[in-house]
């Protein structure tokens, strides 16, 4: 961690509201993506961020000052969604609303002119999503990071607690999950096209 963010964090730490409001606006689009990708709606990803930003103030004294803040932070906002997506699975069992593309848009609206192309392509969108959301929470937390943030392996053993060997096996069982699952479904898509 470099030192401006250290001294950020040992003045929020002291109760400055200003310290702690830039290291929200240092990293709440970067939260934001990654509860996106888990949650898949982006009201979701907002209130899974606000939780993690509060729970990251309550433990801040918890901080250990050697570790880097941004992968303290990618911890706390996965468990956030993750609890998120939990409560939401309780409450509502069966959601008829359209999954939504990794921008927040709505896949519903067709960005290809084949209508019966951009079903299929929604419907691997929906099956990855699903595929990804399935995943034990370490390999979903590493593909997550890996594919769709850029983490590198470190950060990815990191934000596990674990080591990077255990990380790169991860991301590899989430990937080899993912190409079972989407695998099949592009060689019929394939064959259905041809």
């Amino acid at each position: 961690m470099d030192a401006a963010e250290l001294e950020r964090v040992r003045r929020a730490r002291r109760g400055d509201p200003e310290a702690f409001r830039s290291i929200v606006e240092a990293y709440s689009q970067r939260l934001w993506r990654a509860a996106f990708r888990i949650l898949g709606d982006a009201a979701a990803a907002e209130d899974a961020v606000q939780d993690a930003f509060l729970r990251a103030w309550r433990a801040l004294d918890r901080f250990d000052e050697r570790a880097e803040l941004s992968t303290w932070l990618y911890r706390i906002a996965m468990n956030a969604a993750i609890d998120h997506r939990r409560e939401r699975n309780r409450r509502e069992p069966f959601s008829a609303a359209l999954p939504e593309d990794f921008n927040g848009q709505p896949t519903s609206r067709s960005t290809s002119p084949d209508p019966a192309q951009d079903a299929v392509w929604r419907d691997l969108a929906g099956r990855a999503q699903e595929t990804i959301a399935a995943l034990p929470e370490a390999e979903r937390t590493a593909i997550l990071l890996r594919h769709f943030e850029g983490c590198s392996i470190a950060e990815i053993a990191n934000a596990l607690g674990a080591t990077e060997n255990a990380a790169k096996q991860a991301v590899f069982r989430a990937v080899h999950k993912l190409r079972a699952v989407l695998g099949p479904l592009m060689e019929v898509r394939r064959g259905e096209s041809a």
